[in-house]
């Protein structure tokens, strides 16, 4: 049996144990071979692999409803359902996600990299099945990262409350849900998992209810012993006292034990927790040597990076201030924070996927005295809106946000594009907004983040590289840069936020071909918006703002409401990422197709200006 001869999961239900152990070696060699050239998230897949063989021999996807919370995980479920073939287009624009995508294929039900959020999913979905009479089997894989998530306990509450039947797969494979399993608990594992048992128990335990007399204390004394043993024994209080069923653990690699649990499981009425363990890059001896590097996302912090000059920058400040803290959610590698929490692990807090508790630690953390630096992608901090605008934001506190991957991030998709922070955070009364345009520029406004202690701060930067340039290339505090000065042409005047920078440079140097000579600023400071700039700008005929977030409500409308009034004769032309969920594909080519490259921009000038 190969791999290229699965179609569909129904070719996988007659295999033997042999030819399953060929199939999934081939799986291992595919996604080394691919994620080795189009990046991507190697350890969690390749931990995976005999589990979602294990799924789909024993759930009839898509009728049986597989979700997967995070999507990361889901590269050998694509292989499996009917997608080998084009799995060389892996994150490639215009071919197939990272994440599933309702848009490739029936089995894939939800488009989701957001973690925590899948019991929900599953809570929801198993509710229409029992509303509308179906019969199709509702199953939740999650990660035991996902699980330190906030949504993840609601989901869990509100299954158990529900008492639907859902059969989640607790995906363990490596965070803090192992347990230690000796001889007894062992045993107890292979009991609770035999459906006959727990019906032969339930009916002891109705008979012991209702034996005139003495029938309330032997059903107390039943109840009390069971939960001795759970307490001494195993790991079930947790899930039990949600009203979730609790299996396990199994081997995560041993396709016939998953699958006899998954079979039990679907026995039992209400919901049932399924835990298995894994190994993080199982079959790959770089990945399970290393399986932070290979966890997320196989590219790493890059030398030169925006996230490399803020290495550097949290590392200086932190050497001279003790009161600088880091705050980061599930990512201190990909934020660059593994050197600061090796430096100082006392004073690095990795709370796990929940970015709002994050945030409002952060702001305790800062009622407390300390200076906290909260690391997130800028795609995830939206999570935490509502605690960085009432929690934070209210209170007038000075907690840095330190946003990574804002703008159009490229190969990870519509989950990941941070579009939404210059929109959010400018809604926060007394957040400032700073967007560096380079590695040096960076390091600066760290230290001037540092300085405002009446209020937050958000410093938002690309996945792309930095550009490097000189320190009288920098500038100070709050002051938008004037990049160029078109003193005797008042025609046209570009405001390049962030990375936007280097289009609108490259924007001037094409029009300076046909004549048109143009002021470019880097504005530097996104909110509030330098007046200085905003009193040049206003001397313009045609002023036109380029961002890569949203162009609604972002920066450029910033500046088109404060120039309304300050000149209603300048035209505004406000260039932005068009409201939208946008795929995957390569940066440049993205923001290409968005007019949000110098020839764009070039030729939106000519456009306006006739």
């Amino acid at each position: 049996m190969r791999l290229d001869s699965i179609r569909t999961p129904d070719d996988l239900r007659d295999l033997g144990p042999d030819e399953l152990r060929c199939v999934a070696a081939e799986i291992r060699e595919r996604i080394v071979e691919t994620v080795g050239r189009t990046g991507g998230h190697l350890g969690s897949n390749l931990g995976a692999v005999e589990l979602t063989l294990a799924l789909h021999r024993v759930f009839d996807s898509p009728r049986d409803a597989i979700l997967w919370d995070t999507g990361h995980q889901t590269y050998v479920h694509k292989l499996l359902t009917g997608r080998n073939a084009e799995f060389d287009g892996l994150r490639q624009g215009g071919q197939m996600s990272g994440y599933p995508s309702r848009a490739e294929s029936g089995h894939d039900w939800i488009e989701n990299s957001h973690a925590s959020t899948v019991l929900a999913y599953a809570h929801g979905l198993a509710t229409a099945e029992a509303t509308t009479g179906g019969n199709r089997r509702v199953v939740a894989v999650i990660g035991d990262g996902s699980m330190t998530g906030g949504m993840a306990f609601e989901g869990l509450n509100n299954l158990g409350h529900s008492g639907l039947k859902v059969t989640i797969v607790l995906n363990d494979n490596g965070r803090s849900y192992a347990p230690t399993v000796g001889r007894l608990s062992e045993s107890l594992i292979r009991i609770r998992s035999n459906p006959t048992y727990m019906r032969r128990q339930r009916r002891l335990e109705d008979l012991a209810e209702n034996l005139p007399w003495v029938g309330e204390l032997l059903e107390r004394s039943i109840s009390a012993t069971k939960a001795a043993l759970r307490d001494m024994f195993e790991p079930t209080a947790f899930f039990e006292a949600l009203g979730v069923h609790y299996l396990g653990p199994f081997d995560g690699h041993d396709i016939a034990e998953i699958e006899d649990a998954l079979r039990n499981a679907a026995e039992f009425d209400g919901p049932v927790v399924v835990h298995v363990l894994t190994q993080k890059g199982r079959g790959h001896a770089p990945a399970e040597q290393d399986p932070i590097k290979h966890m997320h996302d196989t590219g790493g912090v890059k030398v030169g990076s925006y996230t490399a000059a803020f290495t550097e920058s949290i590392l200086k400040a932190a050497e001279s201030r003790p009161e600088v803290v880091a705050i980061t959610a599930a990512m201190p590698d990909s934020t660059g924070l593994l050197p600061f929490r090796d430096r100082f692990p006392d004073r690095c807090f990795d709370v796990g996927i929940a970015e709002q508790h994050a945030v409002t630690a952060a702001a305790g953390m800062a009622m407390g005295g300390l200076r906290p630096v909260v690391a997130l992608y800028a795609t995830f901090l939206s999570r935490a809106f509502d605690q960085a605008n009432l929690d934070v934001g209210l209170h007038g506190l000075p907690v840095v946000f330190c946003l990574d991957r804002a703008g159009i991030t490229g190969d990870d998709g519509p989950s990941h594009h941070g579009v939404l922070d210059m929109v959010l955070l400018s809604k926060i009364p007394g957040m400032t907004i700073l967007a560096p345009s380079s590695y040096q520029e960076l390091q600066q406004m760290f230290e001037d983040a540092l300085a405002i202690t009446d209020g937050p701060v958000a410093i938002r930067w690309a996945k792309t590289p930095a550009p490097h340039v000189g320190w009288d290339e920098v500038g100070r505090g709050l002051s938008a840069r004037q990049v160029r000065v078109a003193s005797d042409d008042r025609t046209v005047c570009l405001l390049g936020a962030g990375k936007m920078l280097a289009a609108a440079v490259e924007a001037a140097d094409l029009l300076a071909a046909d004549g048109i000579h143009a002021t470019v600023w880097d504005p530097r400071c996104i909110r509030p918006l330098d007046e200085t700039m905003l009193d040049d700008a206003a001397a313009h005929r045609l002023v036109v703002t380029v961002e890569d977030g949203f162009r609604e409500g972002g920066f450029g409308t910033g500046v088109l409401d404060d120039l309304s009034s300050r000149s209603p004769r300048t035209e505004v032309a406000v260039l932005g990422v068009p409201v939208a969920h946008h795929a995957h594909g390569k940066v440049d080519d993205l923001l290409a197709s968005f007019g949000l490259d110098g020839p764009g921009i070039a030729a939106t000038v000519l456009k306006r200006l006739g």
